[in-house]
């Protein structure tokens, strides 16, 4: 197999009546989902969608969204997905970058998109999900209905692009990442491998489809012709259930969903006994906080690192071990090793080898990884060099060669002429019992250039003082990496894909000095 759609091609032939997709009350399984998949895609070509024309869907987590995908993958379309939380002059940049003939929308944002119809000339047709379609859009069960069962006279090729996922953006534009449909199989079989899938694989995925995520992971459950359970947002109590009534067997989570899980009403009686895995990633999960989940929920928990742009490390349940010894608990905080066929190397500014514990630029070797960037040439030069694709984190390999994530170059704080990571000053701080969530930035000072701010998020019932913080960190970390200035706060900004937002964290940290 070369292509996502052949992949679905295969299981509708070979497990028909297998669950697929479940959302709410809806349920597809293989069959049902490809029959849906071929009108789709032959509705969107009776619209003039060709191949490797561009498609774009504006929505929150639907059954649609699973459809226009797949029919993506199927026909060779390029599907780009738009982050619903973004300001209208941001997808308005977005659209206008990508230049989609289609724009799939649901019904709540049909007012953002009348008011940007008029300054996207090349959307050439609107569809919408839900609801009665402006006089100027089709009804998305309209252009299903207008398909034949049979698809349109085109499939997708293995060399042409899949789905297409912008970046955060948290520095400059947002930058659509192109990824190969055989680069997207491949993601597919190395990921199932990294999270340890199996065809009775039920995949419970809460964050928004836009992200790289719940794609990689949807097309990683299809690998096993395994089923995916998609929520139409995170809410604790509903994945709880979720998780109880349909046997959820895997999960991926952050650290701020797995609190809030762990704190949910109710989560004490609720039957999670089908959970075999549950992946963390983002950022390492701070050790009491792991500690709790795994008595709750068992030692099912591993972690796994990667991009938007590429595939790279992970580490399997049995080595997170946060009640082992010293070794066993430090090497909680890394990412693990990369898979099978994925190589990664620590270079510094030279592209030189780093010695073991010193840290450099983290470089992945993978088919797991994007093509280029979308209208951006001179980015895919940087971030692809040899065959190298370059991450932009910044990390070291211990003498067990696991990586371990130190910071974003971008993130890097440098005070008085030494490097400070930030990263390393966040773990001192969540080591801190009140408290569950920080972010450590540069802010201007006179004397050396930079000094280290943290913002912080407390335990509602929590009482502590910046001296007390300050302190506590001067216990863990030398003390020319100890924050200088604490500001506490009820909760970070964050991107659309869930990461802090830390150029709004300097704006408003910096405007109040």
């Amino acid at each position: 197999m070369q292509t996502i759609g052949e992949l679905l091609e295969r299981n509708e032939r070979f497990y028909p009546n297998k669950e697929a997709v479940v959302f709410e009350s809806r349920r597809h399984t293989y069959r049902s989902l490809l029959g849906r998949v071929r009108r789709l895609a032959d509705g969107l070509h009776k619209l003039g969608m060709i191949r490797q024309d561009r498609c774009a869907i504006l929505a929150m987590n639907c059954m649609e969204y699973m459809e226009l995908l797949g029919a993506g993958d199927w026909a060779g379309y390029i599907v780009t997905t738009l982050n619903f939380r973004l300001a209208e002059p941001e997808i308005q940049w977005i659209l206008g970058d990508v230049k989609p003939k289609v724009l799939v929308f649901e019904a709540q944002y049909a007012d953002a998109v009348e008011r940007l119809r008029a300054k996207l000339p090349d959307i050439e047709h609107f569809v919408c999900i839900g609801g009665t379609p402006p006089a100027w859009a089709r009804g998305f069960e309209v252009v299903v209905d207008s398909g034949t069962p049979e698809g349109p006279p085109f499939r997708s090729l293995p060399d042409d692009f899949g789905a297409m996922v912008y970046t955060s953006g948290t520095t400059g534009r947002p930058k659509g990442a192109l990824r190969s449909q055989w680069r997207w199989v491949a993601t597919a079989e190395g990921g199932s491998y990294a999270s340890e899938f199996s065809s009775r694989t039920r995949v419970l995925l809460a964050t928004p489809a836009f992200h790289v995520g719940v794609i990689g992971y949807a097309v990683q459950a299809y690998w096993y012709a395994g089923c995916v359970v998609l929520q139409r947002s995170f809410e604790p109590a509903a994945v709880l259930k979720a998780i109880e009534t349909e046997r959820i067997t895997f999960t991926f989570v952050v650290a701020a969903m797995l609190q809030a899980l762990l704190d949910a009403p109710g989560v004490d009686d609720a039957d999670l006994s089908s959970l075999t895995n549950i992946v963390t990633a983002a950022a390492p999960v701070p050790v009491p906080l792991l500690q709790r989940a795994i008595r709750r929920l068992g030692p099912i928990f591993s972690v796994q690192y990667g991009a938007t742009e590429t595939g790279a490390t992970m580490m399997f349940a049995h080595e997170v071990r946060p009640d082992g010894d010293e070794r066993d608990v430090k090497r909680i905080a890394s990412v693990g090793h990369p898979g099978p066929r994925t190589r990664i190397r620590v270079v510094d500014e030279a592209g030189r080898e780093c010695p073991r514990g010193v840290p450099g630029e983290v470089l992945t070797f993978t088919d797991q990884r994007f093509d280029g960037y979308w209208n951006n040439t001179a980015a895919t030069v940087e971030a692809l060099r040899d065959g190298w694709c370059h991450t932009g984190d910044v990390g070291y390999l211990d003498e067990d060669d696991y990586l371990f994530l130190v910071d974003r170059k971008k993130d890097m704080i440098i005070s008085g002429g030494e490097n400070i990571y930030s990263r390393e000053v966040e773990s001192a701080v969540l080591a801190h019992p009140s408290v569950v969530d920080c972010a450590a930035i540069g802010i201007p000072d006179e004397k050396w250039g930079e000094v280290v701010s943290v913002v912080v998020v407390c335990r509602v019932d929590a009482v502590v003082t910046e001296a007390e913080l300050i302190a506590h960190c001067k216990t863990l970390i030398a003390s020319y990496k100890c924050p200088k200035r604490v500001t506490l706060v009820d909760a970070l900004p964050r991107t659309g894909t869930g990461k802090i937002n830390k150029v709004a964290l300097r704006e408003a940290t910096r405007a109040a000095v």
